[in-house]
């Protein structure tokens, strides 16, 4: 049996990750001589702790090992095995990654937004135009319109505005998109 794939792996690890309601963010493979390297970094709505991350090690590791004697993966002389958490710099591209992200700061083409509210149904996201000068903005956008988004660490408290309309259910912050993109408020 050759080297495993990832999608081989992905497979094998799925019903562990799905057990304890984890998203596989990533499996990472390199074979390095000998001994081979396997990185999983998974997610979930609550963080994993740590001791979820080496239960799931564990429970990998054993899964592995009994692969390996049936034949059906072939890690060469061995592997080491990481599960880590897919890290700040994970781009933001499915729904459930803006989901968690929801307040933080994101940078988009250059651009510092805060995230708001999601609608799942249509696959928007509100995008909070931060503080400058007078009231924050915002732009209702399709996800699948916004590429490279990234979460940017902030370490000031962010202004009370700009989370209140990160906390505004989408339908209340749809209104007041549309209304500043059409001239409505504009009295």
């Amino acid at each position: 049996m050759a080297f495993p794939q990832v999608e081989e792996l992905t497979a094998l690890i799925r019903p562990v990750t799905d057990a304890r309601g984890f998203d596989i963010e990533a499996v990472k493979t390199v074979k390095a001589g000998k001994k081979s390297q396997v990185v999983v970094a998974v997610s979930g709505d609550d963080a994993p702790t740590l001791d979820q991350l080496e239960d799931v090690s564990n429970e990998l590791s054993e899964l592995f090992d009994a692969a390996e004697e049936r034949g059906d993966v072939n890690f060469g002389a061995g592997y080491t095995l990481e599960v880590t958490t897919p890290g700040i710099d994970l781009p933001l591209t499915e729904l459930r990654h803006w989901r968690r992200n929801r307040g933080r700061l994101v940078k988009v083409d250059g651009d510092i937004f805060r995230v708001g509210a999601l609608d799942g149904a249509t696959g928007q996201v509100v995008l909070v135009v931060p503080v400058k000068k007078g009231e924050p903005g915002v732009r209702v956008v399709p996800i699948s319109d916004v590429s490279g988004a990234v979460v940017e660490i902030e370490f000031n408290t962010p202004p009370v505005q700009e989370i209140e309309l990160a906390e505004t259910p989408f339908g209340e912050i749809a209104e007041i998109a549309e209304e500043s993109t059409t001239g409505k408020d504009d009295k």
